[in-house]
């Protein structure tokens, strides 16, 4: 079911941005590169546009933001729906990786309304998205608070269960 709803030029510059990460970059660009970001309707409802300030910058974490995932988290409405692409670094048995993750946040607590329009417009997006391998629809904080579940989606497990292991382990050993 087709909205009629466009995606704007910055929305598509954002993924492309995300998307590719250059190895020549210098540590300016590096804390420039966005780590997460949302995106919403605009005001009359026929284009999904970057929501200002509604981002994480790699240069945040550590500074301002001390846990990104769970400032991502906090950056999602309560009571409206929004797309949002998150840059998640996890392990696998095998590796270390680094993906993109499209999520459709549509809480329990949005107007039916939005829901709609959201859901009906979810294709105009994921289409500009192309090589994205992880899609998450989620419909309430307890579905992605803990980012286990992510985690678990993705096949692997987020740096901060490790970081969490490790500090386990170092104070199990102080003992």
């Amino acid at each position: 079911m087709a909205s009629g709803v466009t995606v704007t030029d910055d929305v598509i510059t954002v993924f492309n941005e995300m998307k590719v990460r250059k190895l020549q970059a210098n540590e300016d660009e590096k804390k420039k590169r966005k780590k997460a970001v949302l995106f919403c309707l605009s005001e009359d409802k026929k284009h999904i546009i970057l929501e200002e300030g509604q981002e994480i910058l790699t240069g945040d974490v550590g500074v301002t933001v001390q846990d990104p995932y769970l400032h991502f988290v906090k950056m999602l409405p309560p009571d409206d729906c929004r797309y949002a692409l998150y840059d998640a670094t996890y392990e696998t048995k095998e590796t270390k990786k680094e993906d993109l993750v499209f999520i459709f946040w549509a809480p329990d607590g949005a107007p039916l309304k939005s829901k709609m329009i959201y859901a009906s417009s979810k294709d105009a997006i994921k289409k500009k998205f192309t090589g994205i391998k992880h899609e998450w629809q989620v419909n309430g904080l307890e579905d992605i608070k803990d980012r286990r579940t992510l985690a678990d989606k993705l096949g692997g497990s987020s740096n901060d269960d490790r970081r969490e292991r490790d500090r386990q382990q170092l104070h199990n050993s102080n003992y």
